[in-house]
């Protein structure tokens, strides 16, 4: 039998660092895109925007789209030139739940492209969002099975060592839920448009309740266990999340039902699904205020004892920005205008935020001191 050489030199999975930044690339960078993404699209619906701020808006969805398009590239180069170390990934139990941020990011991509794309391409980008959005809903559903069924047959956890990423599969589905409330006016199809929105509630409820469990037992690790150490401060923001995107979807989704179920023959349905959705926003918004002022309290006692950077401090904007954008829409739908001033100071801390986090990230790019594989015991 005849000996095929293997295209790689041999123990490259193992010993081999021709390509350190390959070699060393990990999905939490893709928390860049959905913390960039989401600043984008916060701006284009302030209340204090502008046309320097649109500008600006646009700019960003850019630049989230482009690191989307680099991130994937080099992750995907990962799994080509290093596959035995990439698949180690999901024996880790930090570094796994960040695959949900791959889903997250690029929704983010398709709401820039819906809000910032259509104005100038029309229904061309309407078509490239759709088929976007169904790879993200994949993308989502996959992770959001995989990750937590990876985290229980291959993975050790204890209570102690819990912390909000576990919550960072889960909340993928939900967030190709809100992104297809925003995707859902722009349909001609009544058919497809009705398929898409029975769809979305059904993914916001694959990720929603699932993800107040996790909430409730995260509750219950900080009472026992005290706050996670400052390398994962940014971790107790994740729970203002899956609360804030599951509040956004609601209020997007029942936006929209009405005038959907009215074509598709189901007209006593929409008035049902709209209302539902500013009770149940509400309900929702109310719990992550809750969430936002923890956060806010506890990141300012990890301040005074001197808060080290790395890539979970991403971990402080998408969450934000999600609850921004979910105070904006409830705004605008119950009409008031105390929701629209708070939803207007959430936006401009995120951008305040946005900047740090950002400074440092571009920092410690160049200066590769960020390109780190824990999987791997990779400095």
């Amino acid at each position: 039998m005849m000996n095929v050489q293997s295209p790689f030199p041999s123990g490259r999975a193992c010993d081999d660092d021709s390509y350190p930044v390959i070699r060393r690339f990990t999905p939490n960078w893709f928390a860049v895109t959905m913390g960039t993404g989401v600043l984008g699209l916060a701006l284009h619906q302030a209340p204090f925007r502008t046309a320097a701020t649109e500008v600006v808006s646009t700019a960003l969805w850019g630049v989230a789209g482009l690191l989307w398009l680099l991130f994937a590239g080099l992750y995907a180069a990962r799994w080509v030139l290093y596959p035995h170390e990439a698949r180690r990934i999901f024996d880790h139990p930090v570094m796994a739940t960040f695959l949900g941020a791959i889903p997250m990011g690029l929704a983010t991509v398709i709401g820039g492209l819906l809000a910032f794309g259509v104005p100038s391409w029309g229904q061309g980008a309407v078509g490239a969002a759709v088929a976007l959005w169904w790879c993200d809903a994949a993308l989502s559903v996959a992770v959001g099975i995989g990750i937590p069924l990876a985290m229980i047959v291959r993975q050790d956890h204890t209570l102690p060592a819990m912390t909000g990423v576990w919550l960072l599969p889960i909340v993928a589905a939900e967030v190709a839920a809100a992104t297809a409330g925003a995707l859902l006016p722009h349909l001609s199809d009544p058919a497809a448009a009705w398929r898409m929105l029975i769809l979305s509630y059904a993914l916001w409820a694959f990720s929603v309740p699932l993800a107040c469990s996790v909430l409730a037992i995260l509750v219950l690790r900080l009472m026992l266990h005290k706050l996670p150490p400052r390398e994962m401060a940014a971790s107790g923001w994740l729970a203002l999340g899956p609360l804030g995107t599951g509040a956004l979807g609601l209020l997007a989704l029942g936006q929209d039902a009405p005038a959907i179920c009215d074509a598709n023959g189901m007209a006593a349905l929409g008035p049902v699904a709209a209302g539902a959705g500013i009770v149940g926003g509400t309900i929702l918004w109310g719990y992550g205020a809750w969430w936002l002022m923890f956060g806010v309290a506890t990141a300012l006692r990890y301040l005074r004892q001197g808060l080290p950077f790395n890539l979970g401090c991403w971990g402080f904007t998408f969450p934000l920005g999600v609850y921004a954008l979910a105070t904006l829409t409830l705004a605008r739908q119950t009409h008031l205008a105390l929701l629209a001033v708070i939803g207007g100071v959430l936006v401009a801390g995120l951008a305040v935020i946005w900047a740090i986090v950002a400074a440092h990230t571009l920092r410690g790019a160049w200066r590769r001191t960020l390109f780190a594989a824990p999987c791997l015991g990779l400095p």
